[in-house]
């Protein structure tokens, strides 16, 4: 997989994308992350990539032209361009796996206000948010979106049955509490059913914890 990155702070979209997991995906050519500075496609002499909305408002809007040059140099025939933004669909761990078949992904970060419209009509193809908050610009939504879709490729975790088992796989249900050694620390026990060795138990343990947990951190999973 490819993944290209239009922002205005490139450095702080890779930055979370430069260690661990993702990192040695990087590596290992499972994926290719690029990010690509905004201002390069300016064609203004100060590189201006900004300007006043049309009818009047507070702060500015990205401009369409340097925008549309970004997604015309770099797009494919399999590409699918994303916009990072708080007005989009609320990403869930099912838009990651579907993400994660394409073979190109070219996001493009908000900023300020957020972008010209006639952007969103023309090029884009989805647009997606991390949450119902606002951060300063979408470089550190597209460095969430590219950890949850590079996680999910064939080689990037160890163990190919990780992303089964964690929270969000079963969309109304997160992971069940996990222990490990000590068995007994500052009086804290392990459940002894989880070092007993009876799958049957350990497994109808693990489903009772955690539907409670989901009762009790999300509840609107199981409306």
């Amino acid at each position: 997989m490819r993944i290209d990155i239009v922002t205005l702070f490139p450095e702080v979209a890779l930055g979370p994308l430069s260690d661990s997991i993702i990192q040695r995906a990087r590596a290992a050519g499972i994926v290719e992350v690029i990010g690509h500075q905004l201002r390069d496609w300016s064609e203004d002499k100060h590189r201006r990539v900004d300007d006043s909305p049309c009818g009047g408002g507070q702060g500015m809007l990205l401009k369409p032209e340097p925008l549309f040059a970004a997604v015309e140099a770099l797009r494919g025939p399999e590409t699918r361009v994303i916009l990072m933004t708080p007005q989009g669909k609320s990403l869930k761990q099912a838009m990651a796996r579907d993400l994660a078949e394409a073979g190109h992904l070219l996001i493009l970060c908000g900023h300020y206000e957020g972008v010209d419209q006639r952007v969103i009509e023309a090029l884009v193809d989805e647009e997606i948010s991390i949450g119902d908050y606002i951060l300063t610009n979408g470089a550190l939504a597209a460095a969430v979106l590219c950890d949850a879709v590079i996680r999910l490729l064939p080689g990037a975790l160890g163990d190919e049955r990780s992303p089964v088992d964690e929270s969000f796989s079963d969309p109304k249900r997160l992971e069940p509490p996990a222990y490990t050694r000590p068995i007994e620390f500052r009086g804290l026990r392990v459940p002894e059913v989880l070092v007993s060795g009876h799958h049957g138990k350990i497994q109808a343990w693990k489903e009772e914890n955690a539907l409670a947990r989901t009762r009790r951190n999300r509840p609107d999973l199981l409306d």
